[in-house]
């Protein structure tokens, strides 16, 4: 099968569910041909049967900003024909799906079918959603596509209630590949943050008002009162800087490291203890995923799709969003003494295998299969 696969290269989830999924299925043998603006940071070095066509973006005297949407749709055009793509796999609604909706009208008349899935990762919904100009265009997308996939119920149902959607959605969730969390941990950067052996509190995010950095930090405050521990900060966004000045404010700057954006978070969750997650919402939470499989137990909101991933009392603890003190609580109940916290960095490793590869990736080749035998 010859599947091309369009995604943001970038840091966030869907990218990295995207680029995971093309490389599973070019081991499996499929060839598979990623379309987007930049190489995805998750692809690593050459791998057999995985090719990468770059969208050119130009400036055009004539627009405000560059139609990318328009160059995206030829490009999907130019590789399908090129290289006779069997089904074009678009992740994110806004502008993948429109555009591949085009490309695919584009082919249609010159005889070419060319069947479009569309993958749903969260704020192609939840924040474009409430955007009463988008809703048409995004509707459309969803309807007219061959097949619709979303990471977890909730965003499952939010979708039902932003749009004016009447086809079927079905929940494939986000996944970890266990080999590559066989890393040992980097004891070196571990003595760097924690050089007395302190537990080590870490965040990874975009650092955007969303996710509650402040929240964050008032969390290991509190915390820090009761356990001498350590803060890990890992990504960047327009919420550092009132951060580092929080941080600041609360004298605890020497007790925080700030270490900036990483293109694999598994290493700094290596050497962690505790991952806070206390975001306003999170259409699943890949972060919280990738912590559980490293092994490290979570404590979050129970905002959108995480309820259905962070099992409360096993895996760590849900908390309303907001609910400082709580997550505050929870933290020491998981850090306070070395035989919980032992219990609960395995609990959370067996419980993040519900979620391997191996489990959740057939389900999207069965749907490739499903589409391509006409039976959607």
């Amino acid at each position: 099968m010859k599947i091309g696969m369009v995604c943001y290269p970038t840091l966030g989830g869907s990218g990295v569910v995207a680029t995971e999924l093309g490389k599973w299925l070019a081991e499996q043998g499929h060839e598979v041909h990623f379309i987007t603006y930049n190489t995805p940071v998750r692809l690593g070095r050459f791998k057999t049967n995985v090719f990468y066509h770059e969208v050119i973006i130009s400036d055009y005297p004539l627009f405000d900003y560059p139609p990318y949407e328009l160059v995206l749709t030829s490009k999907m055009v130019e590789v399908a024909r090129d290289h006779k793509l069997d089904i074009l796999h678009v992740h994110y609604a806004i502008p993948h799906a429109s555009a591949g909706l085009m490309a695919k009208k584009i082919l249609a008349e010159e005889g070419v079918s060319l069947p479009l899935i569309t993958t749903l990762h969260g704020t192609d919904i939840t924040l474009l959603g409430k955007s009463p100009s988008f809703e048409p265009v995004i509707s459309f997308a969803i309807n007219k596509s061959d097949a619709v996939t979303a990471v977890s119920e909730d965003l499952k149902k939010e979708t039902y209630k932003l749009f004016g959607v009447d086809r079927e959605i079905e929940v494939i969730t986000n996944f970890i590949c266990p080999s590559n969390y066989t890393l040992s941990p980097n004891e070196e950067f571990r003595k760097q943050i924690a050089p007395e052996g302190q537990p080590i509190v870490t965040h990874i995010s975009n650092f955007r008002p969303v996710k509650r950095i402040l929240d964050v930090i008032e969390i290991y405050a509190l915390v820090l009162k009761k356990v001498d521990a350590r803060l890990l900060l890992v990504g960047d966004g327009p919420d550092r800087c009132a951060a580092e000045i929080r941080c600041r404010e609360l004298g605890i700057e020497s007790k925080v490291t700030f270490l900036g954006k990483v293109i694999n978070p598994i290493e700094p969750l290596k050497v962690s203890d505790l991952f806070l997650l206390p975001s306003n919402a999170e259409s699943f939470g890949l972060a919280a995923l990738e912590a559980m499989a490293s092994g490290v137990p979570v404590v979050s909101s129970n905002a959108g799709g995480i309820p259905e991933l962070n099992k409360s009392g096993v895996s760590g603890f849900l908390r309303n969003v907001g609910d400082v003190q709580g997550m505050a609580k929870d933290a020491l109940t998981v850090i306070e003494n070395t035989e919980s916290l032992k219990h609960f960095k395995k609990e959370a490793k067996k419980h993040s295998e519900h979620f391997k590869s191996d489990l959740v990736l057939p389900k999207y080749l069965a749907l490739y299969n499903k589409v391509l035998n006409g039976k959607e």
